[in-house]
C-alpha cells in the first residue's frame, strides 16, 4: 500500500498530499518546502533524498512541508510537465505562510523538484533561501537562476548522471558576483546519493545553521 501523508492542503488541481513535521526540540527557526524528483521517474515525497533533506532541515530547527505534486500518490490532478507543478509549489508556500506567518521560508528541491522550486523561489518574496539538490543541468535550462539574488546551496554528486559538474560550476560562477552561493560536491555520489545520504544531510544541516546565524546577526 502507498504510504499515507498526514494532511492534505488545497492546491489549484484539488488536494495535495503532504507531510508536515516540526523540529524535534525548541521553537521553530524557519519553515521549508521540500520538493521531490520527477513523478514520471517514480519521484514522490517519500524519496530517500527528499526524506533525508527534510530530516536535515528539521534537525536545524525548521518546520518542513513535503508535498506530492499533482497526480502523485493521493494528490489529485495529473502531471503537467513542470507547468502546473509551479502552482503546486506556490500552494505549499501559501500553506506555510498562512500557518506560520512570522517564519522565514526556504525552498529545497531535488532534481525536478529543484527545477520548479527554484523557478518559484527566486522571485517569491516569502522565500529567503534556496537549496538545489542534484540539479539536472544536463536535462533542463537553469539559466533563469542567473537572476537569483538569494542565498543558495547546491549539493551535487560528482557522478551525477543528469548534471555534469563542470556545467553546474559554470552556473555557480555566474551567480557568485550577485549573491551568496555554495556548491558542495560529494565525491563518489551519483544522482540519488546512494551510499552518501549521511554526507548530504550534514552538508544541508551545516549550511542552514550558518544561514540562520547570519540572519540573526543582520536582525
Amino acid at each position: 500500500m502507498y504510504p499515507a501523508g498526514n494532511l492534505f492542503i488545497l492546491g489549484p488541481s484539488g488536494r495535495l498530499e503532504s507531510i508536515l513535521k516540526e523540529p524535534p526540540t525548541g521553537p521553530a527557526r524557519g519553515g521549508a518546502l521540500v520538493l521531490h524528483p520527477h513523478p514520471l521517474g517514480g519521484g514522490t515525497m517519500h524519496n530517500k533524498v527528499v526524506f533525508r533533506a527534510a530530516t536535515a532541515l528539521n534537525d536545524a530547527g525548521l518546520i518542513t512541508l513535503r508535498i506530492n505534486f499533482r497526480g502523485v500518490g493521493q494528490s489529485t490532478g495529473a502531471h503537467d510537465d513542470g507547468r502546473g507543478e509551479l502552482e503546486d509549489v506556490r500552494a505549499g508556500l501559501d500553506y506555510l505562510r498562512e500557518k506560520y506567518p512570522n517564519l522565514n521560508l526556504m525552498v529545497c528541491g531535488f532534481s525536478f523538484g529543484a527545477l520548479v522550486g527554484m523557478e518559484v523561489g527566486i522571485s517569491d518574496e516569502r522565500v529567503v533561501n534556496l537549496i538545489s539538490i542534484g540539479t539536472p543541468v544536463d536535462k533542463y535550462d537553469f539559466s533563469f537562476l542567473e537572476a537569483c539574488r538569494k542565498s543558495i546551496l547546491f549539493v551535487h554528486g560528482d557522478r551525477d548522471e543528469f548534471g555534469e559538474v563542470a556545467k553546474l560550476t559554470d552556473l555557480v560562477a555566474k551567480l557568485e558576483p550577485h549573491t551568496q552561493v555554495q556548491l558542495s560536491v560529494i565525491k563518489g555520489a551519483d544522482h540519488f546519493f546512494a551510499g552518501h545520504l549521511d554526507e548530504l544531510k550534514q552538508v544541508i544541516k551545516d549550511w542552514v545553521m550558518k544561514q540562520i546565524t547570519l540572519f540573526a546577526r543582520r536582525s
